[in-house]
């Protein structure tokens, strides 16, 4: 698949906000279209790129792309409203405007893992980088093997997208699996630290990649957890969170070490980090 346009990476392309799904108080989803029918035409992604959303005289922020590549008709870009940008975000309706440069970075491989089960591991609310790639697994069913979703929250609260879950388990050869630190009534999943839960979930450690995002203590712990069951390295890949400003590694805020993660990741294999993965300060 090839990758979208960036000849001129900080040209900027309308897009008009088809509909918005307000997904808990904090969170909601922007379904896009391109204003240019060329543009729309030619986009193209790989899940786990992501795009800098640009609020008209506020300022842009990087934000995963949810959707499935081969949608042509629309992209959703799943936010948080955490800072000034994005809560400015919030209050855009269908039919707002905002301006879209990218995609950017390094996606997902799965090219690589047609043919092998798929281990996916997320953590707190840090999801997003993962769904286009369940979306796109569920959709090319027959190329992959067993599919095992493994989602840990601090509290049961803290849960997004219960009814997607579910749904994701009734799908043939899906295994999906959530713990929650605290549980609350009616919680009807695990209580725990999903990363205690490893030795739950059997798995052959030859044929299975991990694709993995959230917390970086919870992803080192992860990775400790799958090597120690005989995973090679380079099955385990992870998503890295940085403050991305320019998306182009010109302006060095998501340096890590002499990488840069907006467009050497974020999606990056466990031996190209593992020298400073968790190391204080990177």
């Amino acid at each position: 698949m090839r990758r979208g346009d960036v000849s001129h990476p900080y040209l900027l392309h309308e897009a008009e906000i088809v509909t918005r799904v307000q997904e808990a108080p904090d969170i909601f989803t922007l379904r896009l279209r391109f204003s240019a029918a060329a543009r729309q035409r030619d986009y193209t992604f790989q899940p786990g790129q992501f795009n800098m959303v640009y609020l008209y005289g506020v300022g842009e922020v990087a934000i995963s792309i949810v959707s499935d590549p081969e949608d042509d008709l629309l992209y959703d870009h799943t936010i948080r409203a955490v800072g000034r940008v994005t809560r400015g975000m919030a209050a855009l309706r269908a039919g707002d405007y905002v301006g879209i440069r990218g995609p950017y970075g390094r996606g997902w491989p799965l090219p690589q893992a047609e043919g092998r089960d798929v281990l996916i591991v997320t953590g707190g609310l840090g999801c997003a980088p993962v769904v286009s790639v369940i979306h796109y697994i569920l959709k090319r069913r027959e190329r992959y093997g067993r599919l095992i979703i493994m989602q840990g929250v601090k509290h049961a609260n803290d849960l997004l997208w219960r009814e997607r879950y579910a749904e994701w388990a009734r799908q043939p050869n899906v295994e999906v699996i959530i713990a929650a630190d605290q549980g609350a009534p009616l919680w009807p999943w695990r209580i725990g630290r999903v990363t205690d839960l490893f030795d739950q979930v059997p798995f052959d450690s030859e044929r299975t990649s991990a694709m993995m995002c959230g917390p970086e203590v919870m992803m080192r712990v992860a990775v400790q957890q799958l090597l120690a069951r005989g995973m090679n390295e380079a099955d385990i890949h992870l998503s890295m969170e940085r403050n991305m400003h320019c998306a182009v590694g010109h302006c060095g805020h998501c340096q890590y070490g002499g990488k840069f993660v907006c467009k050497d990741g974020p999606v990056f294999a466990y031996p190209q980090v593992k020298e400073l993965f968790g190391v204080r300060g990177f």
